[in-house]
């Protein structure tokens, strides 16, 4: 950990620099069946090429505002760092009539209708597939899009950490605060350093959730396993996975 990074971006490169090989982020889709395995270095690849989607392909700015319509998701958790990366604010569940951007994914496709910039939609199948034959009328098909952008970023101006950077159930965090936050709250959930695995089934919605889902195994130097529609799943088939992922503390 290093006690020199002020944002999350900040963070995900320390990551890199030290570990690139370790896991970070282990999916589980207990409604699909679906397992993804992310390594840092592989996580921070997916964060570079939509970090230029973002500043590139939609020309975001530092203070524009992208409306999150995602649930607690591997691709929500690129988002969020490509967000930090760039300097715009990720407002998760915001108003999309509020936003200069939406990103959604099913279920909120119609609810995104309301921004009047540029739409992007994830399908959230297995492998991060495409949408066939296409996306949702008035969306662009992110899947589609993100490979064709570049494996390095650099941002066009620095990111204030003291910015705002998140907004989640009503409340606003600058860079520098998710940081804080997230390190102070990181022994709490039982992340004690580098090799801590975390298991959440916290929606996204809260900073908690986003918390144990991402930002304090990101600041601690350990990693999560995060599950999705985890009401599909038996006790049993979670012990499994708890004992399988080798996994040290869960937040439920």
């Amino acid at each position: 950990m290093n006690v020199t990074d002020r944002t999350p971006a900040d963070l995900l490169r320390s990551a890199l620099a030290a570990d690139p090989a370790r896991p970070l982020v282990t999916f589980y889709d207990d409604a699909t069946g679906e397992r993804v395995e992310l390594s840092v270095a592989t996580f921070a690849n997916w964060v570079a090429k939509t970090s230029n989607l973002l500043q590139d392909g939609m020309s975001a700015e530092p203070g524009d505002r992208v409306a999150l319509l995602l649930p607690a998701h591997w691709q929500t958790a690129v988002w969020l760092l490509a967000c930090a990366s760039v300097g715009v604010v990720a407002d998760v569940e915001g108003d999309p009539a509020r936003a200069d951007f939406v990103v959604a994914g099913p279920g909120r496709f119609e609810a995104g209708l309301a921004c009047g910039g540029e739409r992007y939609a994830l399908s959230l199948a297995p492998l991060g597939r495409r949408f066939v034959p296409g996306p949702p009328q008035g969306y662009v098909d992110y899947a589609v899009e993100v490979p064709t952008y570049g494996d390095r970023f650099a941002a066009y101006a620095p990111v204030d950490p003291e910015a705002p950077a998140l907004v989640v159930a009503g409340a606003e965090f600058s860079g520098a605060e998710i940081v804080e936050r997230a390190r102070d709250g990181a022994a709490g959930l039982g992340l004690t350093g580098p090799g801590s695995r975390l298991l959440s089934s916290l929606p996204y919605d809260t900073w908690e959730g986003l918390a144990a889902g991402l930002y304090a195994p990101l600041a601690s130097g350990g990693s999560v396993v995060l599950c999705r529609n985890p009401e599909r799943a038996e006790e049993e088939t979670v012990a499994r996975r708890i004992e399988s992922e080798r996994v040290t503390a869960t937040a439920r």
